[in-house]
């Protein structure tokens, strides 16, 4: 059993570990994703990797990969640079966008904004950070105060989301042979609801109902930050998922994420 969230043991440390987890919907295997964290003092490096598997796999094939690096601002994550990159349906995907005091400038984008979603005010993309910053911003507070309650708007380049998390109770995950985790760990409620870029026609009172989650964080390795081991969300196109931890490795970027898979 792996132990309850705790700080890091010095302000000073850094924390570098790759992830990898596993997700379900409705009983099916549907998703693979590896994630390496870098957490220091002063900086953060996040990089996921992850593709569709099985029956979903086969008719909705698709790869991404996502990366950010920012800093840490009075405790608060400030992207520098995102980037994303994949290959869904056979039509490649690319996003690059640099920060410049929290304004967003995306450099490339592709296929076009306008050719699938509606525009984004610029006055709506100002102070939005990435889902990948707002993740490294809740690990962050979680070993500071124990606590997880933060609203962030979330910018892809495409869309903005606001996100809403609020601090739920310390629970006991219960052994499961889909995990490596059982044990006690803080639950972090989540709503997200998206606010623009919608799908051309898709502005609706359905596609503006916010989605509900829950992120259990703990400890997986000493001195390191709080890392989620489990994440329960809704989605618009497999409705109830649940992405478990199956692995954890210590290493810098760049090492093979799933070398320290535990069984």
């Amino acid at each position: 059993m792996l132990p309850l969230v705790q700080a890091p043991a010095s302000a000073a440390e850094v924390s570098q570990l790759h992830l990898t987890y596993d997700t379900y919907a409705a009983g099916l295997e549907i998703m693979q994703m590896h994630a390496f964290f870098g957490m220091g003092p002063w900086n953060y490096r996040i990089a996921v990797d992850y593709h569709t598997t099985g029956l979903v796999g086969f008719f909705y094939r698709g790869q991404q990969v996502n990366s950010v690096r920012g800093l840490w601002r009075d405790a608060h994550a400030q992207p520098l640079e995102f980037f994303g990159e994949g290959m869904w349906r056979g039509q490649k995907r690319e996003t690059l966008i640099d920060y410049d005091h929290m304004v967003p400038e995306v450099k490339r984008l592709e296929p076009p904004q306008l050719t699938e979603r509606e525009p984004v005010p610029t006055d709506m993309r100002l102070g939005t950070i990435d889902t990948l910053s707002a993740l490294a911003g809740l690990m962050h507070e979680v070993a500071a105060s124990r606590q997880c309650d933060a609203t962030a708007h979330t910018y892809d380049g495409r869309r903005v989301l606001e996100v809403t998390a609020r601090t739920g109770a310390v629970e006991d995950l219960a052994q499961t042979s889909r995990s490596i985790f059982h044990g006690d760990a803080l639950r972090c409620d989540f709503e997200g609801r998206e606010v623009a870029g919608f799908l051309i026609g898709q502005d609706d009172p359905e596609h503006r109902r916010p989605l509900h989650g829950s992120a259990w964080l703990a400890t997986v390795e000493p001195d390191a930050p709080p890392m989620p081991v489990r994440i329960a969300f809704q989605t618009r196109w497999f409705g109830e998922t649940t992405m478990y931890l199956t692995g954890v490795a210590k290493g810098v970027d760049g090492g093979a994420p799933g070398d320290g898979k535990r069984n």
